[in-house]
């Protein structure tokens, strides 16, 4: 009966109602990154729970639970690129490139792994933004010398000059998206091959 019993028309709508809401996830996270630009923690947050509901949607679709693990490697490409896109893209067309140098680091008093830089300028003026930076690996240190870019209307938060790259970040957004347009399309087809086959009744265990 399980055979007999499986509609492919019905299990190709359910496919592509799965495939749209992954673009909706990544267009939406990419939107709302647009929209929030000041407050970085709005589309992480929008993101981590699309590409989460995204996860058990194909889990569902595939009747097996271990895909939607590896849905979360290109989630990743997906939340980096649409998250820091409209950011950077905002300073790379806007912004204004200063030459500075690190008078002071926050995390010298506080102690922690969260920097805030105190910059100052060529021409001796200091900034009132200052730079932030999680982590010790890599971390710049006080008398160090970078290249920022500040954005004029105190909108987008300054980044170091280096650290820009709004046509990688599209990159990855697009290679996150066409990752999970092949993954919905074979969960698609193996979730009604098992269908077929009577093996739809475990997420868990199935492979």
């Amino acid at each position: 009966m399980g055979g007999h019993a499986v509609d492919p028309w019905r299990s190709a709508r359910r496919t592509l109602a799965v495939l749209l809401f992954g673009w909706f996830a990544a267009a939406g996270t990419a939107g709302v990154s647009y929209l929030a630009l000041r407050w970085v923690a709005v589309p992480i947050g929008v993101g981590i729970l699309l590409c989460l509901t995204f996860a058990v949607l194909l889990a569902l679709l595939h009747r097996a639970a271990w895909i939607a693990l590896l849905s979360l490697v290109p989630a990743v490409f997906i939340l980096v690129g649409a998250v820091q896109y409209a950011p950077e893209a905002a300073l790379e067309a806007r912004g204004v490139r200063e030459r500075v140098v690190i008078v002071a680091d926050s995390a010298e008093v506080t102690g922690g792994k969260n920097h805030r830089y105190t910059l100052r300028t060529s021409d001796g003026e200091e900034l009132d933004e200052r730079l932030t930076y999680k982590g010790d690996a890599w971390a710049p240190e006080v008398g160090d010398r970078l290249d920022v870019v500040l954005d004029p209307e105190g909108v987008v938060p300054m980044e170091k000059a280096d650290e820009i790259d709004p046509a990688g970040r599209l990159n990855s957004l697009i290679a996150g998206v066409v990752a999970w347009t092949l993954m919905t399309l074979l969960a698609g087809r193996r979730g009604y091959v098992r269908r077929r086959a009577g093996k739809g009744e475990s997420l868990l265990l199935s492979l």
